[in-house]
């Protein structure tokens, strides 16, 4: 059964396989929406390294903590993995407060699952763990947005009891209770 973690040393074989087929759909960059393809920009050609990862790992670990340093465009954000057994489905990011880009694309959650394991309901599993944890950060309701034209991720939300409030520049902004 799968289950919400803290990132752990114990996926890095899986969640490198998972990294290699986000770069084969071509999420890399630091131009690329999602947190996922941001690091595979950043941080790829050093994660095979086991210490690297570590390091990596702690990185994601003070993301969390309000007094880490941050530019000012970043606020505190809590990484968790999804995972069953030894394998990495994806992860999702509930960042603690918004800023007003935040407020347009991106809002309090953020998520992706692995190529290989979509369409088995583990986004909408996954953000049904998440969103007590989001509520233990004070997020009453956590905004969550994507694209118009994303059908899965509008699914996931809604199933999660996500109200549409509006559609900014091709994105559609839901929130979703946290209780």
């Amino acid at each position: 059964m799968p289950e919400l973690i803290l990132p752990d040393i114990r996926f890095h074989r899986s969640f490198l396989a998972a990294m290699a087929e986000f770069q084969a759909e071509g999420r890399v960059g630091f131009d690329e929406d999602s947190s996922t393809g941001q690091d595979i920009g950043k941080h790829a050609r050093q994660w095979a390294d086991p210490a690297e990862f570590v390091r990596y790992l702690r990185k994601l670990e003070d993301e969390a903590r309000d007094d880490s340093p941050r530019p000012d465009w970043r606020v505190p954000q809590t990484t968790l993995w999804w995972v069953s057994g030894i394998e990495y489905l994806g992860r999702i990011s509930i960042r603690h407060r918004l800023t007003a880009d935040l407020r347009k694309i991106g809002g309090h959650i953020g998520y992706d699952i692995r190529p290989s394991a979509r369409q088995r309901g583990h986004a909408t599993a996954m953000l049904a763990a998440a969103l007590p944890v989001a509520r233990s950060l004070g997020i009453d309701a956590a905004l969550l947005t994507c694209d118009e034209d994303n059908i899965a991720s509008r699914k996931v939300i809604e199933a999660n009891g996500g109200e549409l409030e509006d559609k900014r520049d091709g994105k559609l902004r839901y929130w979703v209770p946290t209780s």
